[in-house]
């Protein structure tokens, strides 16, 4: 994960792990889910308040 221009950078350890240990819940925060094939549209629809945050998703291929 990476930050913006905020001082985020420094929270994102501490807020990776609380997600991963499922204290907090970050799909309060985004909404729109893509693949991350369509990373561009993502942007697309940030730039034109069409979304707040964007959730990439990355298809594992298992088995």
């Amino acid at each position: 994960m990476f930050g913006g221009l905020t001082p985020a950078r420094r929270f994102l350890p501490y807020l990776t792990d609380q997600i991963l240990d499922r204290i907090i819940d970050p799909g309060k925060v985004f909404d729109l889910e893509l693949p991350l094939a369509k990373v561009a549209e993502g942007y697309g629809a940030m730039d034109e308040r069409r979304a707040i945050k964007t959730l990439l998703r990355v298809q594992l291929n298992v088995g």
